[in-house]
């Protein structure tokens, strides 16, 4: 999903127009966010589980920040691309291929799937955090080299679509339906049998959360609401250093 207007004021300045030479450009800037959003996801999965014990990742070549191995053709690049043009610029989704992981292995079983299923919002969580602190680098930057405005303006546009992004795929994986990693965290709050059954849903797979996505929209907007609120919070914080405004009180 792009960052949505209401909570993301920082790119005013932007022209609206839905011609695609603008949406090819966010686009350009958006999508390394996103794979390396998603690369770092997996990526601390497998780094987790291989502490824990489990090598299955690690043998197959996935403890790795190349998002190569990591990339599925079709969820991490075409189903972007498509959203996002059919969409105008304002919607897109992805996901990387699932890091294989063999509870068995786990030193601890509770503790190993807690922890491994956990790393990966973790990760994306910082990482919104890490590109709030970049955006205002850059901006700070800017008051000792106007001349590069330009440059510095398009550096920021990257870190709010990464701030967004990670945000989204932190929330999102957070949501208790398998078998997204919140599904893993919930099972563990409920009773055995009721958590029998709930695991019991990802031989569905997808299914529930596409129905979700798509039929049950409302109810998707309120799941990711502390996603739009912590967006806002940080758009807060960081939105004085834009670059352009910076530039024009000079």
């Amino acid at each position: 999903m792009t960052c949505p207007d209401r909570v993301c004021n920082l790119r005013a300045y932007l022209p609206q127009d839905p011609a695609l030479e603008n949406q090819l450009s966010e686009f350009i800037l958006a999508l390394p966010m996103l794979v390396f959003a998603m690369t770092a996801h997996e990526y601390a999965h497998a780094v987790v589980a291989l502490n824990q014990g489990d090598d299955t990742a690690h043998q197959l070549g996935r403890v790795t920040l190349n998002p190569i191995p990591h990339i599925d053709p079709w969820m991490s690049l075409l189903l972007p691309t498509l959203l996002w043009f059919a969409s105008d610029g304002r919607f897109t989704f992805g996901g990387a291929k699932p890091v294989p992981v063999d509870p068995r292995k786990y030193r601890n079983y509770r503790r190993g799937d807690i922890l491994v299923s956990a790393a990966g919002v973790t990760v994306n969580f910082f990482l919104a955090l890490l590109w709030a602190v970049v955006f205002v680098l850059l901006g700070l930057v800017s008051r000792s080299f106007p001349d590069a405005a330009g440059v510095l303006d398009t550096a920021q546009r990257m870190m709010v679509h990464g701030i967004w992004l990670n945000l989204i795929l932190c929330f999102f994986n957070l949501i208790p339906i398998p078998p997204l990693d919140g599904s893993h965290l919930f099972y563990y709050l409920l009773p055995p049998r009721a958590g029998m059954w709930y695991r019991d849903l990802q031989r569905f797979g997808y299914l529930p959360l596409f129905a979700l996505m798509f039929l049950f929209r409302p109810v998707m907007t309120f799941l990711l609401a502390p996603a739009y609120a912590m967006m806002g919070l940080l758009a807060g914080y960081i939105a004085p250093y834009q670059v352009v405004a910076m530039v024009t009180l000079r």
